[in-house]
């Protein structure tokens, strides 16, 4: 395995994080996924807090990949097709400011690709709607609690996870079955 100084970083909000993150551990090149919080004004706020819909902060994933591997585009296209980034504040069921759509950048080539990539979708009529997705600069991540962490692979029987995340994740395997790490 690589050094992390060969790594970069991805911060993506695409609704709830646990099904975020079980997308994102498909994928080769990438590192980690921790689930966390960003974009809000709370310092270490918890779960409850956000949920409240006072602080601010999104549900996000934080991705450490090797851009050997994978590209940030294609982590782009990955996160752009495995969520709605047509809906305001909402993700099916889940709702509220928590949950909205965002790519928080680490530099500007980030930017730069985040918004080219929306772009292409949104000319591409890729959604049948207008790609609402925020960009904006990466704030402060805070990691979500630990029972958050990996939580697809550690309750695969809980049913929001075989009724929501286990079709997402059977989707990204179909659909990116060549950007899919080789199985153990």
């Amino acid at each position: 395995m690589s050094d992390l100084s060969d790594t970069e970083t991805a911060t993506l909000g695409g609704g709830c994080f646990w099904c975020t993150e079980a997308v994102f551990q498909q994928l080769r090149g990438v590192r980690s996924v921790t689930s966390g919080y960003c974009g809000g004004t709370t310092a270490n706020p918890t779960y409850e807090q956000v949920c409240s819909k006072q602080t601010g902060h999104a549900e996000v994933v934080q991705i450490v990949f090797d851009p050997r591997q994978i590209a940030y585009a294609d982590i782009l296209d990955v996160f752009f097709r495995t969520h709605d980034p047509t809906t305001v504040d909402r993700q099916g069921n889940d709702v509220g400011p928590q949950y909205r759509s965002v790519v928080f950048y680490h530099n500007d080539a980030q930017r730069h690709t985040a918004e080219q990539v929306k772009q292409s979708l949104d000319s591409a009529g890729a959604f049948g709607g207008p790609i609402v997705t925020g960009i904006e600069p990466a704030a402060e991540f805070y990691p979500a609690e630990t029972y958050h962490q990996d939580y697809f692979d550690s309750n695969p029987r809980q049913p929001y996870c075989s009724l929501v995340i286990a079709p997402k994740v059977d989707k990204v395997r179909k659909t990116f079955e060549d950007k899919l790490a080789a199985a153990d």
